[in-house]
């Protein structure tokens, strides 16, 4: 849901934020909670710049361990342009969810940066 507050006569927006996962993994209300608020916390100041911030995270293995089994792919959507998508795996979803997180505020950061030298 996409928030829109006025403060101070500012038009203030959030972005929405959608953590899926898969069968395998857990998926509750307070896993969601902790995601997106890490998601708030690493994207916050392009918040006027995405709308919407999709996270994935799957078990490839289906429940059998191994290297790499978790992967997480992260979907940021920005008004006005295609959506940034990337993906990273790991033995541990925090692992791969913080690898796709930081690849995500790495492109966002070239991308803004670039659109505000063309100011």
């Amino acid at each position: 849901m996409l928030r829109i507050y006025f403060y101070g006569g500012q038009l203030i927006t959030t972005m929405i934020i959608q953590i899926n996962t898969g069968e395998n993994l857990e998926n509750n209300a307070r896993t969601k909670e902790y995601y997106s608020d890490l998601v708030n916390e690493n994207l916050d100041r392009f918040t006027e710049y995405l709308t919407r911030v999709e996270v994935h995270m799957a078990d490839v293995n289906a429940g059998k361990s191994g290297p790499a089994d978790k992967k997480c792919t992260i979907e940021a959507r920005m008004s006005g342009r295609d959506p940034i998508a990337v993906t990273a795996q790991d033995e541990k979803v925090e692992k791969a969810f913080n690898a796709a997180l930081g690849k995500v505020k790495a492109s966002m950061t070239t991308i803004v940066g670039k659109m505000q030298e063309k100011r």
